[in-house]
């Protein structure tokens, strides 16, 4: 049994995105997944990337706002939403609503995000 409390969460951020490293390889033991919780603020994005070996599924808990996926194609995604990524696949998130994003990722095999961010605190 793992409890991994708040003061050994990293926190990575880039301008307008936060993310806590709520299980990740330097918290946990866990060789299975990685779980972050990813703030967006309104006006900002994640840009469209991918992951050669990681499935992700994103849960949105709380606002809106559009998947930027292959293709240019978006799609809308908001609170309550489910989006799996297989490997490979491209995916980001843009936040042009009025309210912050706020969502759970979750990545198979875990993933060390810490080279996405300019902070890492």
């Amino acid at each position: 049994m793992e409890l991994i409390r708040k003061d050994e969460m990293k926190v990575l951020s880039n301008p307008g995105v936060k993310s806590w490293q709520l299980l990740n390889p330097e918290n946990s033991t866990s060789r299975r997944i990685t779980i972050t919780r990813v703030i967006v603020q309104v006006g900002h994005e994640q840009p469209r990337h991918s992951h050669d070996v990681c499935e992700q599924v994103w849960i949105c808990l709380k606002g809106e706002g559009t998947l930027l996926l292959a293709d240019d194609c978006e799609k809308p995604f908001k609170a309550g939403d489910v989006a799996r990524f297989a490997e490979s696949d491209i995916h980001g998130i843009r936040n042009d609503s009025q309210n912050e994003i706020e969502y759970i990722s979750v990545t198979s095999p875990p993933m060390d995000f810490a080279y996405a961010y300019k902070d890492k605190r």
